[in-house]
């Protein structure tokens, strides 16, 4: 598996907290189809900063679990300090990885995966397997990734229309598949478990001043790969603060894709 390329700033854990209580809204039929209700004990494997454990804490409630599983050591840090700021005692997080997460088998009643699948090369099917021996019978896989080609931006800077592009073309020549979301039915069919859900829409969303798309996140390991360069991010860096400063705020179209596998009992 890859590296993870969008690294932790106070922005990205702003874009993650905003994404996750985005998502509790707009999937919260979803969330109950997948078992994500109150009592249930919920895998979040590749947490991050733990924004979405949170959030699923919330709807699980004290009598339910979230155990968030994550390989970086920079994200467990940040995800303990808002755990510990948010003064909740029902989730744990772990170290592990998609593929080994030390989890025992048939342990939890719902195993989540989001935006982790676009970018783990040719392992997509192994992560989803092994999300799939986690949940006990009856219970649920639930994944959410992304057609990241699919992205659109109105009332952007000119000068960072090519940001995404070679953020697409950086994650190819990694080998990963920004349009993973859609085959996640298939991955789910893959791992032996039952489709009950798969679908997909743009969210539309208008970011405030000062947050920033994932690629930005990601251009440090866009110059190591040599597919921006030191003149690119002073370019892009220069347009984002215009566009920060400006009163016309832009508008994102990002193409979500979700999926829900049952575990026949």
């Amino acid at each position: 598996m890859t590296e993870y390329s969008l690294a932790l700033s106070d922005s990205e854990i702003r874009r993650y907290t905003m994404m996750a209580e985005r998502a509790r809204l707009s999937e919260a039929q979803l969330w109950e189809a997948a078992g994500i209700v109150p009592g249930a004990v919920i895998a979040d494997v590749g947490c991050g900063p733990a924004a979405m454990s949170l959030c699923m804490a919330n709807v699980v409630g004290p009598s339910g679990r979230v155990i968030g599983i994550e390989p970086d050591a920079a994200a467990l840090t940040t995800a303990q300090q808002l755990i510990a700021q948010a003064g909740v005692d029902n989730v744990e997080i772990l170290q592990g990885n998609a593929t080994d997460s030390t989890l025992a088998p048939g342990s939890v009643d719902v195993a989540v995966m989001r935006l982790v699948l676009a970018h783990n090369q040719s392992a997509e099917q192994r992560m989803v397997d092994h999300l799939a021996r986690l949940v006990r019978p009856g219970g649920s896989v639930y994944l959410v990734d992304v057609d990241g080609t699919a992205v659109r931006m109105l009332n952007a800077d000119p000068e960072i229309a090519d940001l995404h592009e070679k953020y697409v073309q950086y994650q190819n020549a990694q080998g990963n598949d920004l349009q993973v979301g859609l085959r996640l039915g298939q991955l789910i069919a893959g791992a032996s478990l039952r489709v009950v859900a798969h679908e997909g829409h743009y969210s539309i969303l208008t970011p405030p001043a000062g947050l920033h798309p994932p690629a930005w996140a990601a251009r440090e390991s866009m110059v190591a790969a040599e597919v921006a360069t030191r003149e690119d991010i002073a370019r892009w860096e220069k347009a984002l603060e215009r566009m920060d400063r400006s009163t016309v705020r832009p508008t994102v179209f990002v193409s979500n894709f979700f999926a829900i596998g049952l575990k026949e009992p």
